[in-house]
């Protein structure tokens, strides 16, 4: 196995172990066994466990860089909040570990949030608050809308979607065949509100 192939396996194992104990509920031996290397081969590549969980944490928020693309598209707000929010579902779709990620260094940070967590969420709010402000701006969206609070609100109106999976299962179909309907429904509520 060359090199680039056994950081690949080594981070693909860890991602799984890491996201279902985090950090401290998983050994340098648990993931040596698991890969089936040596613990120096982790060391050699990552330089030990915490490097392999850093590593870990950098591949799970590199696609918070998706936000750029959002940004920097010649769309109205509106249709920029709607590409955030199909965003976030194909996110959470295609990466099925990082709200476990997400979740935990929110509630239980590393030595990582800081480093890589933090900036990456941050990254996203500003560019949600600086789009928010362009439509208050441009008199698409009312002006006593509060920026920060109404990105907090929507990130977390869809992420939820996703945290709950397990306990709304018998509520609601997760299916991604549902995603148009709950893009929709998402969008129908942040535009128009629940009122008749």
């Amino acid at each position: 196995m060359d090199k680039n192939d056994l950081r690949n396996k080594l981070i693909s194992i860890a991602t799984r172990l890491f996201a279902e104990r985090g950090l401290n509920g998983v050994s340098i031996r648990e993931l040596s066994n698991a890969a089936g290397v040596s613990i120096s081969m982790i060391s050699y590549h990552f330089g030990g466990k915490e490097g392999l969980y850093s590593s870990v944490l950098q591949e799970q928020f590199s696609s918070f860089e998706h936000i750029e693309e959002i940004n920097n598209a010649d769309a109205e707000a509106l249709t920029k909040i709607e590409a955030y929010i199909r965003w976030i579902i194909v996110r959470h779709r295609n990466n099925p570990y990082l709200l476990r990620f997400y979740t935990s260094e929110l509630t239980n940070p590393t030595q990582f949030f800081s480093l890589i967590v933090q900036p990456a969420i941050e990254k996203v709010i500003q560019i949600l608050v600086r789009i928010i402000e362009e439509g208050i701006s441009k008199n698409k969206f009312r002006k006593d809308l509060n920026p920060v609070d109404t990105v907090l609100a929507i990130a977390g109106m869809v992420n939820y979607y996703f945290l709950s999976t397990l306990a709304t299962q018998e509520l609601i179909s997760h299916s991604p065949e549902r995603d148009e309907v709950l893009i929709r429904h998402y969008m129908d509520i942040f535009t128009k509100g629940i009122l008749s």
